[in-house]
């Protein structure tokens, strides 16, 4: 099983994102089991400093299209990058696990 993982990023240092995907990989692994998840790299740590906000969710939607389930961290719903991905992960049939 192939895993996206969609999580509030504005705002937080890299040392907050990973701590979340790390808590997120846990809890999808207790859920289906540790050998069954895959996890599709979307965290763009080289991405350039300039680079705009639609760039990135461009890249995690193409990324979201690969994936067999979706997981959103806690207060996706608050974030526009992590809404959109939500409807497409919806509208395209991506399995949705929400925090």
């Amino acid at each position: 099983m192939k895993l996206f993982i969609s999580q509030p990023m504005k705002g937080k240092t890299d040392e907050q994102i990973l701590k979340e995907r790390d808590i997120a990989i846990q809890e999808v692994k207790e859920l289906v089991g540790d050998d069954d998840v895959e996890i599709i790299d979307s965290f763009f740590k080289d991405a350039p400093h300039d680079t705009r906000p639609l760039w990135y969710l461009g890249k995690s939607l193409e990324l979201l299209s690969t994936a067999d389930v979706a997981y959103f961290a806690k207060d996706w719903d608050k974030y526009r990058g992590c809404k959109i991905e939500h409807i497409c992960a919806i509208e395209y049939g991506v399995d949705c696990i929400e925090k």
